[in-house]
């Protein structure tokens, strides 16, 4: 079966750095690190897109020290000129999901201007889910469509689930979700989209996870039966 699009939970940063016996928030630098090489295996492997659950709307209630320092992670990573090559010599479309108007400034600039710097590739697109949660964008989509309702641009008799698709952060659906670190749960992730995406659920940590689990799960997709509800 092609697979177009991915989307992943990257799970078990801090469990990770406990285990090296590291600061907990220690844990996402290396998880940010994976990501890099993330973008190599996707393009690798002919996918077309990846959604990356990176940073969730309860994620805010984390501790002031590691909100901070997750916050300059991102930023460095984001600013890295080596990623930012990558980024334009493989025409890699790069999107923001989520509430990021909530983000510190500095960071909320940054990924503004690099989805601006970006919107016209297609060639591999990877959305970065970041103040995200799946709750909030369907509560986010209800409220814009009330107001084009209210301006008579949308009659409300001829509102369905493609129409409404439009008002989401993110119309595409993934094909099949990967969620590491152990947990059997979705998280708010994608509540809309992955109404018939197949799940997989491994007990590495992200920072363990390499080229050889992606591989791994695209075998196993390969061999499941999907019947769409039929």
């Amino acid at each position: 079966m092609s697979i177009d699009h991915i989307g992943i939970i990257l799970d078990g940063n801090r469990r990770f750095a406990k285990r090296l016996m590291m600061q907990p928030w220690k844990g996402h630098e290396y998880g940010i690190n994976k990501v890099e090489k993330l973008f190599n295996w996707g393009k690798e492997l002919g996918i077309k897109e990846l959604t990356l659950y990176v940073f969730s709307m309860q994620n805010f209630n984390r501790p002031q020290k590691e909100f901070d320092y997750l916050m300059k992670l991102f930023l460095e990573f984001f600013s890295n000129e080596m990623i930012k090559e990558k980024i334009y010599e493989n025409k890699i479309k790069i999107r923001f999901i989520g509430r990021t108007h909530l983000l510190p400034e500095e960071v909320y600039s940054k990924i503004i201007k690099l989805m601006d710097e970006t919107k016209d590739y297609d060639d591999y697109i990877i959305n970065f889910a970041m103040a995200y949660g799946g709750q909030e964008e369907v509560v986010d989509a209800v409220k814009m469509l009330i107001k084009d309702i209210k301006k008579n641009k949308i009659n409300e008799d001829i509102i369905d689930e493609e129409l409404f698709e439009n008002y989401l952060y993110l119309k595409s659906k993934p094909d099949l979700i990967i969620r590491t670190g152990g947990d059997h749960r979705t998280s708010n992730f994608l509540i809309w989209q992955s109404n018939y995406s197949e799940w997989f659920f491994l007990d590495k940590f992200w920072p363990e996870f390499e080229k050889e689990d992606l591989m791994k799960v695209i075998d196993e997709f390969n061999n499941r039966e999907r019947r769409f509800g039929k």
